[in-house]
């Protein structure tokens, strides 16, 4: 059965038969009045769409830009001459068995009009005195008709509306997989810059009177008894400082003075320093979808009923 879009589509496309032969071009659909499925289709035949003839679409099919039917250009020619917007049981009861499609009646290849039991059939000459013969062909009691079943009544239309149908756009959403973590460690240099205090030792010249008592040496860097390290590797142990007290020259004052600084002294230790983990949350977020729907529109349509052919 056709959808929605595919009968909306199907207007205006051409009509071919079961052997890929062209029929003509859709017209317009008939639906059910009560389920609104389409059940027949009129298309426009001939060399210049003059004619309008109504097939069967309910095994219809719309393929590559074509609606498929399942009756021939013949049975399409031959088939009931209607007019009108609306198909009432009668005229559904007619195109029914034109086509075959009662399943009381057997179909044929060729639909043609049937006769009623008991009536002759035209006479043809005979094969041998070419006089007219008359067969009758009667229905066996076994195949014997039944009448058609009655047609469902159409639902009253209250106002002579009809009922339009648009396509609505749903989206719903689907976890995929986005992205692949994992936690990698790499070392990083980067310059560090501290300030160190650093203390050294400078002489001063103190003038006291003779009968002060004496203040001591001053201040040191070394502790008094412990050895100063070396300035250089070439400093000879005479000119190292020691423990023992310099010697002084005449007058009483020592022959020179080693004076110490500090220097700041550079090492680097490995300590922890935070804790990382990987953990997943979810943020939400928008995003846009954009897609194109179909609408059925209402339009008077006022062109003119073809004469019957």
């Amino acid at each position: 059965m056709l959808s929605e879009r595919e009968v909306s589509a199907a207007v205006g496309s051409p009509a071919y038969g079961p052997d890929g032969e062209k029929i003509g071009t859709v017209e317009h659909f008939f639906v059910d009045d009560r389920t609104g499925a389409p059940t027949w289709a009129a298309i426009t035949t001939g060399l210049f769409g003059t004619r309008h003839s109504i097939v069967p679409a309910v095994d219809a099919a719309y393929v590559d830009g074509g609606l498929r039917l399942h009756v021939t250009k013949d049975a399409v020619r031959a088939a009931p001459h209607l007019t009108g917007e609306h198909l009432d049981p009668s005229d559904e009861a007619e195109l029914r068995r034109h086509y075959g499609l009662d399943t009381a009646l057997p179909a044929t290849s060729e639909v043609a009009p049937r006769t009623s039991p008991g009536i002759p059939v035209a006479a043809e000459p005979g094969p041998a005195t070419g006089e007219p013969t008359t067969a009758e062909t009667p229905i066996p009691a076994a195949a014997a008709v039944p009448p058609p079943p009655p047609a469902t009544p159409a639902a009253p239309a209250v106002d002579g509306g009809m009922v339009r149908s648009e396509e609505r756009l749903l989206v719903s959403t689907e976890t995929v997989a986005a992205t692949r973590a994992r936690l990698v460690k790499y070392v990083v240099t980067e310059e560090v810059t501290i300030t160190v205090p650093i203390r050294r030792e400078e002489f001063r010249i103190e003038e006291i009177p003779i009968d002060a008592p004496d203040p001591g040496p001053g201040e040191s860097l070394v502790a008094p008894g412990e050895a100063a390290p070396a300035t250089s590797p070439s400093t000879s142990p005479a000119t190292s400082p020691a423990t023992s007290p310099i010697p002084a020259v005449a007058g009483g004052l020592p022959a020179e003075i080693v004076l110490h600084a500090e220097r700041p002294v550079v090492s680097v230790e490995v300590v922890p320093v935070e804790r990382v983990r990987l953990r997943t949350e979810v943020v939400t977020g928008t995003e846009q979808v954009t897609d194109q729907v179909q609408r059925e529109r209402i339009v008077v349509d006022q062109s003119g009923t073809p004469a019957r052919s």
